[in-house]
């Protein structure tokens, strides 16, 4: 039986080009700053997003925790939207480890408003000092929601005014940058940070990448040293990534359109609930109706007939589906048609083709 893997595009498998690259890879030292492919994968980042210096990490969640603790210091208050994947999915590491405060507002739908973040900012005084504000684009509890250039100004300069810095979580930048038909470099210029990610819609096997200014990126450095993060030969991975920064990044329209036919044809669906006007890039969140039948259930059925989506947080009625390269029309058909047949106790039979 053929699987649909619907629940994240980290399920990706590497190219061809990317095997090959991986196998020829020129690779040294990279924590003496020596592997000839990291250095170019850097390098070539830096220009991709306009910025100055730039780091490679083994993975997204470090590349935030480098972000992050790069810009803070301990006792400090870190402003994010409630949904932010940093506070959701990742352990709240840089918390922990870092032992900065998170300073949660409502994200609303992906982007906290001015007026959040500024009831939010301490006075000076007696409170914690708030340095950072953490946005996240396109944002992946937001139903992969996007904000634009303009509306990520508006924060950079509401922070800059007030002596704080902005990290941008951009694990799927390019997945905003293709839905709103922009250069990333646009979408990050007036942030001090950014991380994305090669493993999600780039389709590379491993690997994140965090670029700012050269000083902050020299802290990070550090941070990711601390962490463990601090790679030998790396260039055998970042040859897969180079890869994927220049060969997938305009296939990603595709993804988009798959998700849309997805959510365009769960909507059609009694028992589901989606608004397919507000899936602008590859993540489709959509809802079992609790009369219909129970969100884990139908999860549980679906995966018996080959289909696999991913549940939100705890008990959540929401479910996820993230399409990418390894998924075709075809599958996404056949995924309506297992949905369908679900809901309707007459599971239908795979046919996805490739």
């Amino acid at each position: 039986m053929r699987v649909i893997e619907l629940r994240s595009d980290t399920f990706t498998k590497p190219t061809p080009a990317m095997r090959r690259a991986m196998a020829d890879a020129e690779v040294g030292d990279d924590q003496y700053g020596e592997d000839p492919t990291v250095n170019r994968l850097e390098k070539r980042a830096c220009e991709i997003v306009g910025k100055e210096a730039a780091l490679y990490v083994p993975s997204g969640m470090m590349g935030n925790l480098c972000g992050v603790l790069s810009q803070t210091q301990r006792g400090d208050e870190v402003i994010l939207g409630d949904l932010a994947h940093i506070v959701q999915n990742e352990m709240g590491a840089s918390f922990v480890v870092g032992g900065v405060v998170p300073r949660l507002v409502p994200n609303r739908d992906g982007l906290p408003s001015l007026e959040d973040l500024a009831a939010a900012v301490r006075p000076q005084g007696m409170y914690p000092r708030t340095s950072l504000i953490c946005l996240e684009n396109s944002h992946n509890n937001c139903g992969g929601a996007v904000i634009t250039p303009e509306q990520t100004k508006a924060v950079a300069d509401f922070a800059h005014a007030r002596g704080m810095r902005v990290h941008l979580d951009g694990a799927r930048i390019f997945n905003a940058a293709a839905a709103l038909g922009v250069e990333a470099k646009v979408l990050v210029r007036d942030v001090d940070t950014v991380q994305f990610c090669f493993s999600k819609g780039l389709a590379a096997p491993v690997g994140s990448i965090v670029c700012g200014d050269a000083e902050t990126l020299a802290k990070a450095r550090r941070v990711r040293k601390m962490l463990g993060g601090a790679m030998r030969q790396a260039g055998v991975i970042a040859a897969a990534a180079l890869v994927a920064l220049e060969e997938m990044r305009d296939r990603l329209v595709d993804d988009h359109r798959n998700a849309k036919r997805l959510a365009e044809g769960l909507a059609r669906i009694p028992g589901i609930r989606v608004d397919p006007k507000k899936v602008v890039t590859n993540i489709v969140s959509f809802e079992i109706d609790p009369e219909a039948m129970d969100a884990g259930s139908f999860q549980k059925a679906c995966v018996q007939q080959g289909l696999r989506v991913s549940r939100y947080l705890g008990n959540s009625p929401r479910l996820r589906a993230v399409t990418h390269l390894d998924v075709t029309r075809d599958d996404i058909d056949a995924a309506l048609d297992i949905a369908r047949g679900v809901l309707t106790s007459r599971p239908a039979p795979v046919t996805a083709g490739r």
